[in-house]
């Protein structure tokens, strides 16, 4: 009994060590994201590099899906469900976290993403009886205070209220999709799960694109298309997008959402150094938005 008990606690700790591994490479793909969008905004709007992110991820992962599971699997999975976890999640969270980014700047908008912790337990603490101690809370001020100053980020910009705000109500909405993925798409392997949210999330953009090119002709990447601008696009869509978010649905399935959140917190820092290796990638030519 001891032999089995003793087994049973080596996988437990090597699976949290392959689930923290999974979350730090994720998002590190992640933070990928935030120079490839930057790059973009200089010439493209928020909808049209939502739009293009999404529906590019959303196609090759849906290929590979079909591709490893087959069409029984396709036809079988929980489509309508996983559209509306998509399109309210992943979808709206992200659409708001980069227009947090157009707004401000990727650090700040990486500080959000910090905050994610706070609602990703606060989630646990409704929904799974998790209970929050007081160092946890004392812990994350800290967390967050400490990026803030590391960062040089400012708040005394006129626009940052309102900033602020859409990059909460962002952050708060990805951290429910983030569970939900997991808890209301049961018998479905990670791919899948990702797959029918991608799914969401790219139809809640195509339709806030063509609402924002025929009603209010707020769009205007299609007169700006480059080499660079579809490789900025593909780092953006399938490392920060596809590729990341695999992995971290699996690492929250296998931890949980408050535990995986933590390692968003790093993705401030991650920010800081990361635009230098996007400096060898010709960039756009300026555009007046």
């Amino acid at each position: 009994m001891s032999i089995s008990t003793s087994k049973e606690s080596t996988d437990n700790k090597t699976t949290i060590v392959k689930s923290n591994f999974l979350c730090v490479f994720s998002i590190l793909l992640f933070a990928t994201g935030f120079p490839a969008a930057e790059y973009l905004l200089k010439d493209w709007d928020v909808v049209s590099v939502i739009t293009a992110r999404n529906v590019f991820s959303f196609i090759l992962i849906f290929i590979i899906w079909l591709f490893i599971e087959g069409i029984q699997k396709v036809k079988s999975a929980k489509w309508l469900k996983g559209f509306l976890i998509g399109l309210s999640g992943f979808g709206i969270g992200a659409f708001l976290i980069l227009m947090l980014q157009s707004l401000t700047t990727p650090v700040i908008a990486a500080l959000a993403v910090a905050t994610m912790p706070v609602f990703a337990v606060s989630l646990e603490m409704l929904l799974d009886g998790r209970k929050m101690t007081l160092w946890f809370f004392f812990g994350v001020v800290l967390v967050l205070l400490g990026g803030y100053i590391a960062s040089g980020a400012s708040l005394s910009e006129d626009n940052i209220g309102i900033a602020a705000f859409i990059g909460v109500v962002g952050v708060a909405l990805f951290a429910w999709g983030s569970r939900a993925a997991v808890k209301s798409l049961p018998g479905m392997s990670n791919l899948g799960q990702t797959a029918v949210t991608s799914f969401g999330m790219a139809g809640l953009s195509i339709f806030l694109y063509f609402v924002c090119s025929v009603f209010f002709d707020l769009t205007n990447a299609t007169s700006i298309i480059t080499i660079e601008h579809l490789g900025l696009v593909l780092i953006y869509a399938w490392l920060g997008t596809w590729i990341y978010q695999i992995l971290w649905i699996q690492a929250v399935s296998q931890l949980g959402i408050g535990l995986a959140s933590f390692h968003l917190i790093a993705v401030p820092f991650y920010i800081m150094f990361m635009p230098v290796s996007y400096t060898h990638l010709p960039l756009p030519t300026n555009r007046e938005l």
